[in-house]
């Protein structure tokens, strides 16, 4: 049993010690009282301003807030470890409990065109640490380095999931939308295009149809989630109508077979009322209950989307993680609950990072295929030595090497094959 000092046993302190130890299987207990604490025997841990004969980290005032803090962050280092220091105190496990919590997201007003934290205000980017799973190494440094003690990394799985945003690029569209999309082909000259259009007319496979292929993952790794977005109307929010028969019976088939979720619209960000009635649309076709969900265009902002989504019984979230940017948004790997700052309480709303997104590699970070493979197998090592599951973001529309995409089902594959031996 692991004994640790604190002055004051608050939520977040609780909340941050049960991401460093029992993330772990390391018992531990929280003592406030200093002479039952000098009673006791076993490993020691002092989180606090007194002087005791144990080992010691010295505290910022953040664990021990209500509010947002105000505090002045910078960097700091110490045995060459990087952490944050608040108003000039160095303090790793404060550090665990602002990158956990995406503290700094909720203040931020400077939002991207999508109204999403931007990665650029990060403190990820401020000081290069998005390719590392910091919360994790802080963890390992107290628990190996400053405490000595000894623990197992549990093996993690890899999880591929799928955002289904445009179910077929020429099937099952409406007349009009079929009309309007030719004649930007034709404004565009885009011949290609135009053949294809043709080609699928006369029966020849849609180009999104990849759905055989991810059938066939499921297969091979149970856990494959697919999140479904099933609005057709805004610029956004583009797939086929959730209305029409044969899309219904495409959802239905694939949900015997697979985990389907929800993937709240674009334009439903904020509203709750529009989430609700996207949920009951998908469950009435899959005849099942959704617990899951992650964000199009990755469109959430802290508290609010969080706290809507608990509200309508979504217990699993799978949005964090950057779109600009492939890497550790809350700074780990590892499945962990929400902690809502706006009521200092842990919920029960259980966060699912993921690590890359496919568009983040070709469209945003414009990789080749062979830096494509390099940052995914370093994310990877970072999974396997710091634990966690390695959950990837691809598109239906991404994996069939068509256009832009053409040879990139070979990254697909490599991730794949990646093996937890």
């Amino acid at each position: 049993m692991l004994y640790i000092f604190v002055e004051h046993i608050t939520s977040r302190v609780e909340y941050t010690f049960d991401f460093i130890f029992r993330q772990r299987n390391i018992a531990y207990c929280l003592v406030d009282d200093p002479k039952h604490f000098s009673s006791l025997e076993g490993s020691k841990l002092n989180y606090s301003g007194r002087k005791l004969d144990v080992s010691s980290i010295f505290p910022s005032t953040l664990l021990f807030e209500l509010a947002l803090t105000d505090s002045k962050i910078t960097k700091s280092e110490k045995n060459g470890v990087e952490y944050l220091s608040f108003d000039g105190v160095p303090d790793l496990i404060a550090s665990v409990f602002y990158v956990l919590t995406r503290m700094e997201e909720y203040r931020c007003h400077n939002v991207d065109t999508h109204g999403r934290f931007p990665f650029q205000s990060s403190v990820q980017n401020q000081y290069g640490w998005i390719d590392f799973a910091v919360c994790d190494r802080w963890a390992t440094h107290l628990i190996v380095d400053i405490l000595h003690l000894k623990y197992e990394i549990e093996k993690g799985e890899l999880i591929p999931t799928f955002d289904i945003d445009n179910t077929y690029a020429y099937r099952l569209k409406s007349k009009r939308r079929n009309f309007l999309s030719l004649c930007k082909d034709l404004l565009r000259r885009n011949i290609d295009r135009i053949k294809e259009r043709r080609l699928v007319a006369k029966g020849a496979r849609d180009p999104y149809d990849s759905f055989d292929e991810i059938r066939s993952i499921a297969r091979r790794f149970p856990k494959t989630k697919l999140f479904w977005l099933t609005r057709s109307k805004g610029k956004n929010d583009r797939n086929v109508s959730i209305y029409n028969s044969e899309h219904r019976a495409l959802i239905g088939s694939l949900s015997k077979e697979i985990e389907i979720n929800i993937h709240p619209s674009y334009g439903s960000l904020g509203s709750l009322e529009n989430i609700r009635d996207e949920i009951r649309d998908l469950e009435t076709i899959t005849k099942k209950k959704i617990h899951s969900s992650r964000q199009h265009f990755l469109r959430f902002q802290l508290p609010m989307s969080y706290q809507q989504l608990i509200s309508l019984d979504i217990r699993d979230e799978f949005s964090m993680g950057f779109a600009e940017v492939p890497g550790f948004r809350s700074g780990t790997a590892r499945s962990h609950l929400w902690f809502d700052l706006s009521t200092n309480k842990e919920t029960e709303l259980m966060i699912h990072p993921f690590v890359y997104m496919d568009g983040t590699l070709l469209e945003y970070q414009r990789y080749t295929i062979a830096e494509a493979k390099q940052k995914i197998e370093h994310l990877f090592g970072e999974v396997m030595e710091y634990g966690g599951d390695f959950i990837f973001l691809w598109h239906n529309e991404t994996i069939n090497d068509n256009g832009i995409w053409k040879g990139w089902h070979e990254v697909l594959n490599f991730t794949l094959n990646l093996g937890y031996e």
